[in-house]
């Protein structure tokens, strides 16, 4: 399986439980390897580039330009770089990452909320996209993170930005609203990347981290031509009240690119999602004798309440059963605790959960709003909670899941993964 991505999966591991659960995540984990998923989907032969088994003819290109943004950006470029070769005339990536590349600029940008050098470097690559002709080829990395990452506002400051989302986040509005206002607040999302790029020919090599995987969505669709309205993100900060709580200026919100003309050579290709980690951790659980279903790829929902509802299906189902879901939960915060979703996901299955049962949560970025992926639990959590006089429905109240698995234990640790395609679910049973 190679390098491990689970960094603590040996301390975790007590029980042929957790080793088990533990294996089946690793799985998925592997199987979204960034620079594996572009080794695999992406070749280069004497006469044209390969993506995904459509050809692109060579001799139609002049130039090939590798740009990115997300939290795959960086690790993508340089798998790209090394396909490649010589023939990459220049390009930048946004990630989250610091790192360097021979041919690519890389530039290192803030999430969860932008900052001034996000803005910065988005200008960066407007210009560098604005420069292109029609026989110039933009490679496009798309991916998880990237909302953040292309802030662009038109008569705001960045922080205005970071204000209205911290409301959103709080009011838990999903990622589709998020990333609706998101489009109309930036001059390079919502397709407008694509509209820079023109009349340069677009391959985006998208990395999905929304469920659905509805690409206009993805990292809020800067090469894919936006269906959303201004009056749809005005509906949305309504409906969550943001204008009394922010001052936005209702000239901040940009309406996006809606000709046909600047997509007629745009290449959206969706090339991993958690789909395709599911289907991975569905074959180890096979493999280790366990009955394995996949139930969603589109969790969402609040995380407290869906934990409770993955633990009822899961008692429905046979003895050495797996239940795999993909999604994003959200959380309403209620009080100024500190975690993530994966985490009060699984701090609240544990004050349902019985002998012989296994709940694990995960982000696949390796970040859970912390420095956690997420967190692994059973009985015997609930047995070190006990012995630690924690009550997990205290922790979960103040929304502070992290504290709580900061003491208990059954955290998981992968360091940031270079992969997103949102987070993962496991929900194991063997009573027997």
């Amino acid at each position: 399986m190679g390098n491990r991505k689970i960094q603590n999966s040996a301390e975790l591991g007590s029980t042929p439980a957790r080793k088990a659960v533990l294996d089946i995540a690793e799985a998925g984990l592997q199987a979204i390897d960034t620079r594996s998923v572009i080794r695999r989907e992406v070749a280069l032969n004497e006469k044209e580039l390969v993506v995904r088994g459509e050809a692109f003819p060579l001799e139609d290109i002049d130039r090939i330009f590798v740009v990115g943004v997300g939290k795959c950006s960086l690790e993508a470029a340089g798998a790209l770089e090394e396909i490649l070769g010589d023939h990459v005339s220049g390009g930048m990536v946004i990630d989250v990452h610091a790192g360097s590349l021979k041919r690519i600029k890389t530039y290192t940008g803030d999430h969860p909320f932008p900052t001034e050098r996000n803005v910065s470097a988005t200008g960066e690559l407007i210009d560098l996209l604005s420069h292109l002709s029609e026989r110039d080829l933009v490679l496009a990395v798309i991916s998880g993170g990237g909302s953040t990452l292309l802030c662009s506002p038109q008569g705001m400051h960045c922080n205005l930005e970071a204000d209205v989302l911290k409301c959103l986040f709080r009011a838990g509005a999903d990622i589709r609203e998020i990333n609706t206002i998101r489009k109309h607040l930036s001059l390079a999302r919502g397709g407008q990347l694509a509209k820079h790029a023109f009349p340069a020919r677009i391959i985006s090599l998208i990395f999905s981290d929304v469920p659905g995987d509805d690409l206009s969505f993805i990292a809020s669709g800067p090469t894919v031509r936006d269906t959303t309205t201004v009056a749809d993100a005005e509906a949305i900060l309504d409906r969550y009240e943001v204008r009394t709580s922010c001052a936005l200026p209702k000239e901040s919100l940009l309406e996006t690119p809606k000709e046909e003309r600047f997509f007629t050579d745009v290449h959206n290709i969706l090339i991993v999602s958690n789909i395709t980690a599911l289907h991975a951790m569905r074959d180890r659980a096979k493999e280790l004798g366990f009955a394995s279903v996949i139930k969603t790829h589109e969790l969402h929902g609040e995380a407290r309440d869906v934990a409770l509802t993955i633990l009822e299906e899961l008692r429905s189902t046979p003895e050495k059963s797996v239940l795999l879901y993909g999604g994003e939960t959200t959380v309403t915060v209620r009080l100024p605790g500190k975690g993530g979703r994966n985490q009060e996901c699984a701090l609240s299955a544990l004050r349902e959960i019985h002998a012989g049962e296994v709940f694990l949560s995960l982000a696949s970025d390796g970040r859970d709003n912390t420095d956690f992926a997420g967190a692994i639990c059973d009985i015997i959590t609930a047995q070190k909670a006990s012995a630690l006089h924690l009550d997990p429905a205290h922790f979960l109240e103040h929304n502070d899941a992290y504290s709580f698995f900061s003491r208990v234990g059954d955290f998981i640790v992968t360091g940031e993964t270079g992969s997103n395609i949102s987070d993962l679910i496991i929900a194991f049973h063997d009573t027997s």
